[in-house]
């Protein structure tokens, strides 16, 4: 009977310091002008060390909504929508004079201005999944004074990219994109893909836990994917074969790197995954058990703790 009592208690007060998480530390959001152009971003947290999300393709800063308000009562946690995603502009690729404007130099080079006008900290550590992985790098390798630290969470291999196509395979892979790219053709497979349906399916996929694909996810991955110019964004990204791998990049960094990576995740092997552990920018390379593509949403309870480890191990502690 003791024994319930003391159950009972430690659940009420688990969920009052869950309500005072909720309360004291919520995700507040912003706009911030870039180039002219409109940038969404999110933040958490007043004084600690400052960190910025960085998200996936296809993705925005909602999908750091179970990072936000835990990292920022420690924190000053910033996400910010990377141009062509989430609620920040999409710019039609077509009324720019260059060959490709959704490219890591370009988001590298948002990064690095959003760290220097907004966050306005010395130094600034980036938690990155996915090809928000490469932006984070990018940024890095182009500034080397802002970042004081990366943690990539199953970083994208690339695997699209012409360098890792076989020699045989590229002409077929370039007509292809050629043909979503200056076609209808790309216009109706964004159709397809743009529906919940297909969304939940998707996340289902690279989710090891698909009882976390709940509607609410395929909600805030969805709706600013039907904005004007999403389709566009979607197909150019889809056809960049060029650009950094991470494999180019890694002994570039001058900043520590921890790897994490969801052995679960059927997009990018942990197979292959491992060998960027052994770059001498990489400090440690970190299994996360049944969790996939997305470790940052599917296993918050995870990346929370190491983030924090790692940040704390990088920040020099207050003088006494």
């Amino acid at each position: 009977r003791i024994h319930s009592n003391h159950n009972t208690l430690s659940l009420f007060n688990s969920r009052v310091d869950n309500f005072s998480v909720e309360t004291h530390n919520e995700i507040k959001t912003s706009t911030w002008k870039w180039r002219g152009y409109s940038i969404r971003y999110q933040y958490s947290g007043t004084s600690g060390p400052a960190l910025v999300l960085v998200h996936g393709f296809g993705a925005n800063s909602d999908h750091w909504r179970k990072n936000l308000p835990v990292l920022g009562e420690s924190h000053r946690v910033y996400a910010i929508d990377l141009i062509g995603y989430g609620y920040s502009d999409k710019p039609k690729p077509q009324d720019l004079e260059q060959d490709y404007f959704y490219t890591f130099e370009t988001w590298g080079s948002q990064l690095n201005d959003f760290c220097m006008e907004i966050v306005k900290d010395e130094q600034v550590f980036f938690v990155c999944n996915s090809i928000g992985g490469l932006v984070g790098l990018q940024a890095a390798v182009m500034d080397p004074s802002i970042c004081k630290g990366i943690i990539l969470l199953n970083i994208s291999l690339r695997m699209l990219h012409v360098k890792k196509q076989p020699w045989f395979g590229r002409p077929l892979i370039k007509s292809f994109q050629s043909l979503l790219r200056n076609t209808v053709v790309g216009k109706y497979f964004f159709k397809i893909v743009a529906t919940p349906d297909s969304v939940r399916n998707i996340l289902s996929q690279c989710y090891y836990d698909t009882s976390k694909v709940t509607d609410e996810l395929v909600k805030l991955i969805l709706e600013p994917g039907l904005d004007p110019g999403a389709a566009d964004v979607f197909l150019e990204f889809i056809c960049y074969s060029d650009g950094p791998l991470p494999e180019e990049l890694l002994p570039l960094v001058k900043c520590p790197v921890l790897v994490a990576w969801g052995d679960k995740d059927p997009w990018e092997p942990i197979e292959l995954g491992r060998a960027y552990g052994l770059f001498d920018s990489v400090e440690d390379f970190v299994v996360l058990p049944n969790v996939g593509h997305c470790p940052q949403d599917e296993a918050p309870q995870l990346v929370n703790p190491l983030v924090t480890s790692f940040v704390a191990r990088h920040t020099p502690s207050p003088a006494s």
